[in-house]
């Protein structure tokens, strides 16, 4: 005798419940600040009614637009040395073999797992050894010891999926070994560079702990700024600025695994 299936009881899943659960516990704070970022009162506690001024005034605040500056000044110049020499390293340690490799390539990506207080309090006691003044230069330097790492680590995921007789062949047709880089390994490496590069450049711009430690009068960064006007409390302008911080992450987050994501797909349609 067979049961029909509308007559069957929904089976309980603890696995989806527990999964709402953890989604919960992860955004509903989200949640809760952008809703409070349109808080018309100047206070988060207290709720009068929907406005976009908060917003609007970010645009205008001069302190916002030069953090914002320097951050960005951070990010792009620290994203740009790294992507250079996190790609070399990649290269270098797939393709070459070299005494002390093993060591090499743990040496090089210890940022990853090194916690960020040990970066900064290292770098601070470097610079200080040598007489180097604090400014957004210091703090470039910083974040090229992490970005450098993630960059590394992504282009050397792509190797994985690359086949190494594409060169061997380019080589064999008479092309040197930068022609070979440049026209046949680079664009293959592109999309995992690309991604590396958007990762890094997210995790620049959000950094606080390094920055503190790095950063010189007047170079102030936007988490550095944010921190600065909390320490008096949360006021909606902070809370519409965080949100906009938290969209334009999730925004490149997404394209860099987008980009990651097609760029194997297409791999492995050529391949075919």
């Amino acid at each position: 005798m067979s049961i029909s299936a509308s007559n069957r009881k929904p089976r309980f899943s603890w696995q989806g419940i527990f999964s709402l659960i953890m989604f919960i516990f992860m955004y509903l704070p989200i949640v809760v600040l952008a809703f409070y970022s349109f808080n018309q009162s100047a206070y988060s506690s207290d709720w009068q009614g929907f406005t976009l001024d908060w917003y609007k005034k970010l645009f205008s605040d001069e302190r916002i637009l030069s953090a914002l500056k320097n951050s960005l000044i951070v990010a792009f110049s620290s994203v740009s040395i790294s992507a250079i020499l996190g790609t070399l390293m990649a290269v270098g340690l797939a393709r070459y073999r070299f005494p002390g490799k093993a060591l090499y390539q743990g040496i090089a990506y210890l940022p990853l797992i090194i916690p960020d207080i040990a970066i900064a309090v290292a770098t601070l006691v470097f610079l200080a050894t040598f007489a180097i003044s604090l400014n957004i230069s210091t703090i470039i330097g910083a974040h090229v010891v992490f970005c450098l790492a993630y960059i590394a680590l992504v282009v050397s995921s792509r190797f994985q999926n690359l086949d190494p007789h594409l060169e061997e062949a380019a080589l064999d047709l008479g092309a040197t070994p930068l022609q070979a880089f440049i026209q046949v390994l680079l664009p293959q490496l592109m999309p995992g560079i690309i991604a590396g590069c958007l990762l890094a450049f997210v995790l620049s711009l959000d950094d606080f702990l390094i920055a503190s430690f790095t950063a010189g009068s007047g170079s102030n960064t936007l988490p550095l700024e944010i921190f600065s006007r909390i320490r008096t409390g949360v006021k909606p302008d902070i809370n519409a600025l965080s949100v906009i911080l938290i969209l334009f992450s999730a925004v490149v987050a997404f394209a860099a695994e987008l980009i990651r994501m097609t760029g194997e797909k297409k791999y492995h349609q050529l391949k075919q």
